[in-house]
């Protein structure tokens, strides 16, 4: 365009200096359209100038809202069979040996700033060709009023919530240089610090020695490494609710404000003294009120749940994640734990089979090294004693929660990484418990400690005796008083149902992207 224009005013110029007056008089007019219409191209160029920049500032808009508006999705799928096995008080074994199960796991995430933060998961977790939800009422994957494992037990093909919750990032604390965060919704309260190195997952919010259970709650954590200058200091409160006292829609004319069972509550926090990356040390206190169970109706069935008390629990955990600084084993991992719970029971109330307050302790031990470029081995050991009880009823095993004995527990594991999306994982667990009740609720029926051996000798006092009908014939003769015939009466009933130990093979493929 600017050459054209330049070569039409050169042209016009040399016939302005040849020509006679008429044809200057053309020229004129003509030198006059041609800045007429150079005056129109500048206008018309400014004018699609300032419509580009338009269209490209409202394309620009739409490009960021589209990458800030998308939720971020990544899928987990896990593929596992399991063997399983239980050897019983009276001598008897049940067993299955091929369990196949599938976990799905749908994780999002989506920040719409730097502060703002919202993740969620959707899971799926059921058995090969069956169905174990329950119809109606409010499964957890224990009973109809807590959601406590409902998406670590083996249930449906439905997707459910298994967390979803927003957190707030937070600059400064109280004015000074105190990073802090907020965060409020069904909480990672399941596969804590150390718990997850078994299941190859980062860790989330709580210990998993003492807290291993899907909750719904809140969190505020403060960073006071800034202002300590001690590497990883923190602070973090916790408080959650695991039942609410409300009966569901349509079941009572008072909806909602109408419930045999008060609110089942916890309270507690986080408190990390030191964390470098290498050496990790963590503590938790909590005390969680309401505590629900069942007692034993006279023939042997249990009651309907109530509440016997309260319960409060501590623990201290350290991690050594690298035991050099380089070489084979600057990628080994090296823990131990100590926890302590104490049953606080009601006035006339017995929680865990006692009146009186009970402490029970446990100690928790593993490592984890490296085998192969992709592949890592991990041993773990763990005891409990009489009257230990924490909250680790989402514990991903099988046969119950490892870390619940009251007994001894070991475990070995060997992870490999098949591909960038692909690993495999082989695990053995072994529980043998010296007390009964492990798994157990806070009431006498499934909590009630009992040393299992004396069950065994009842078992086999009425076996050499010929059976109950001659105990009872002994108590006729007074042989036998009738409180020792029922204690082994008792012992003998409940014996088929005692499990003095368990074992589960489990092999994994599982697909993360």
């Amino acid at each position: 365009m600017r050459k054209i224009i330049t070569l039409s005013l050169v042209a016009s110029t040399t016939l302005l200096f040849s020509s006679t007056a008429s044809d200057l008089k053309f020229m004129k007019t003509e030198i006059a359209n041609l800045k007429s219409e150079v005056a129109e191209l500048k206008k018309d160029k400014q004018k699609s100038q300032k419509k580009i920049a338009k269209i490209s500032k409202k394309l620009n808009k739409v490009k960021a809202h589209d990458a800030n508006d998308n939720i971020k999705w990544n899928v987990d799928l896990r593929t596992s069979v399991n063997s399983i096995n239980y050897d019983l008080a009276d001598g008897s074994s049940k067993s299955n040996d091929a369990l196949l199960g599938m976990r799905l796991w749908l994780n999002m995430a989506y920040a719409v700033d730097t502060n703002n933060i919202f993740k969620a998961r959707l899971s799926m977790n059921k058995a090969f060709g069956a169905d174990f939800g329950s119809e109606g009422g409010r499964s957890h994957g224990l009973g109809e009023m807590f959601d406590w494992t409902g998406n670590t037990s083996l249930s449906d093909s439905h997707l459910k919530v298994s967390e979803a919750y927003w957190l707030y990032l937070g600059e400064e604390a109280f004015g000074a240089n105190i990073p802090w965060t907020f965060s409020i919704g069904r909480r990672p309260s399941t596969t804590g610090f150390l718990a997850n190195l078994r299941e190859d997952d980062p860790a989330s919010s709580p210990l998993g020695h003492i807290i291993n259970v899907e909750f719904d709650g809140f969190s505020s954590k403060l960073d006071l490494s800034n202002i300590t200058n001690i590497p990883g200091m923190s602070f973090k409160v916790c408080m959650g609710r695991g039942s609410s006292s409300a009966t569901p829609l349509f079941e009572t004319a008072t909806t909602y404000a109408d419930d045999a069972l008060e609110n089942v509550d916890l309270t507690g926090f986080i408190f990390e003294p030191y964390n470098d990356g290498q050496y990790i040390v963590k503590s938790t206190w909590f005390k969680a009120f309401n505590m629900p169970g069942m007692d034993m109706n006279p023939d042997g069935t249990p009651t309907q749940f109530k509440q016997f008390g309260d319960i409060q629990g501590a623990s201290i955990s350290v991690l050594i994640d690298g035991l050099t600084e380089d070489g084979y084993l600057s990628e080994a991992k090296l823990f131990g734990s100590f926890a302590w719970t104490q049953t606080e029971p009601e006035a006339g109330k017995s929680m865990l089979g006692s009146f009186d307050k009970e402490s029970g302790t446990s100690y928790w031990v593993g490592a984890e090294f490296p085998l192969t470029d992709n592949g890592k081995f991990g041993l773990e050991y763990n005891h409990g004693s009489e009257y230990w009880r924490p909250f680790t009823y989402a514990e991903d095993t099988m046969i119950g929660s490892k870390l619940a004995v009251r007994g001894d527990a070991i475990e070995a594991y060997f992870t490999y990484k098949l591909t960038d999306a692909l690993s495999a994982q082989i695990r053995y667990t072994k529980i043998d418990y010296d007390y009964t009740g492990s798994n157990g609720f806070f009431g006498n029926y499934s909590g009630n400690s009992m040393k299992i051996d004396d069950i065994k000798s009842a078992v086999s006092a009425v076996n050499n005796m010929g059976g109950m009908e001659n105990v009872m014939s002994a108590v006729e003769n007074g042989d036998m008083s009738m409180e020792q015939a029922t204690q082994l009466g008792m012992a003998n009933e409940m014996a088929p149902n005692i499990i003095e130990s368990a074992q589960d093979i489990r092999f994994y493929i599982r697909y993360r992207f």
